[in-house]
């Protein structure tokens, strides 16, 4: 039987990881006071992972920095939640390197998509812990259509519940031209 991971409560500490791309990449294009005020708003403190910033020519930093910061995150005990910056293309160069007894041991709540599925997948199979497919730190920084989702992410992770729509677009590139898409539910 899989391990879910205690919801969040007011005044936790979150820690942002990068485990594909870096958070430079995504801060070329800086929404970070919009991030903070949507934390700050549910009583969230944020942290970052040591490395989150290194980037190498592929956008992302070593694989022992990434695994690092992940390994960090799960050992400290202050930490509830562990928030992926983005998706990319290289979290599964970390999964021969990820200590799976540690997450174990330590459930918490683990929230991105896209890239971070195979670090995911592999979290349930290896530790038996529940993950959460869900928004990026970055996806904070949506300016428009981002209620939806925000209280989605609220509601999973203080409570539990479906979104009834989406969006699924370059949202940093064009904060103007965003479309909602329906959901049927779960």
């Amino acid at each position: 039987m899989p391990t879910f991971p205690p919801l969040l409560q007011p005044g936790d500490l979150v820690r942002v990881i990068a485990p594909s791309l870096s958070r430079s990449w995504v801060t070329e294009h800086d929404h970070t006071s919009i991030i903070e005020k949507r934390f700050a708003s549910m009583d969230l403190r944020l942290s970052y992972g040591r490395h989150v910033d290194e980037r190498d020519a592929f956008g992302s930093s070593s694989i022992a920095s990434r695994v690092a910061d992940l390994h960090e995150a799960v050992a400290d005990p202050e930490v509830r939640a562990l928030l992926t910056v983005i998706g990319g293309t290289n979290s599964n160069e970390l999964l021969p390197h990820l200590d799976f007894d540690l997450f174990a041991a330590n459930p918490k709540i683990l929230c991105g998509y896209s890239d971070i599925t195979a670090l995911q997948c592999a979290v349930l199979e290896r530790a038996g812990l529940v993950t959460y497919s869900g928004p990026h730190w970055s996806s904070f920084g949506m300016r428009e259509h981002f209620s939806q989702t925000h209280t989605g992410f609220h509601r999973a992770l203080f409570e539990v519940e479906s979104s009834k729509e989406w969006t699924d677009d370059l949202w940093f590139l064009d904060q103007e031209d965003r479309r909602l898409e329906s959901d049927g539910g779960w």
